[in-house]
């Protein structure tokens, strides 16, 4: 008897009818939802920086990307709960927290790279080459390798 697999589904079929991926996918739904009545009553420049993290018992958590602007939305409290709490999401709304969680950063992305122009390189090398030093040699001579080639 051979394995035969399932046949592949549609992820939107799998969203409705798989019972866990139906509960993430409506709780995902409704965090989208309620990020766009805060984002609506915030200035343009704060919507990047603030996420509605949980809405539960009364309490809106809002994670913003660092103190500067948890500060800005720290004193907008008051008014923001006031404004949010005229939609009927939010009728219960009894206070706001503010958690900072910086945006992770991709590893290598933050790279530094060395454009060296041939001429450059030239220049260390002829240094290098009157060192005697044989670590700071080596540490021009390295240096020096890093030119572009000339096309």
């Amino acid at each position: 008897m051979a394995f035969r697999p399932l046949t592949a589904r549609a992820p939107a079929v799998l969203l409705r009818e798989a019972k866990p991926l139906k509960a993430i996918f409506g709780h995902a739904q409704r965090l989208g939802h309620l990020q766009r009545l805060v984002e609506s009553q915030l200035q343009p420049a704060a919507r990047e920086h603030c996420h509605v993290a949980s809405w539960r018992e009364g309490s809106l958590l809002l994670i913003v990307t660092d103190g500067h602007w948890a500060t800005r939305l720290r004193y907008q409290q008051k008014r923001l709960q006031r404004q949010l709490q005229l939609f009927d999401e939010f009728a219960s709304l009894t206070r706001i927290l503010f958690k900072v969680q910086p945006p992770t950063v991709q590893q290598g992305a933050a790279g530094h790279t060395i454009n060296l122009s041939t001429d450059a390189a030239a220049t260390i090398q002829a240094t290098a080459d009157g060192i005697t030093d044989p670590n700071l040699r080596a540490a021009l001579e390295r240096l020096a390798a890093h030119a572009k080639p000339k096309i």
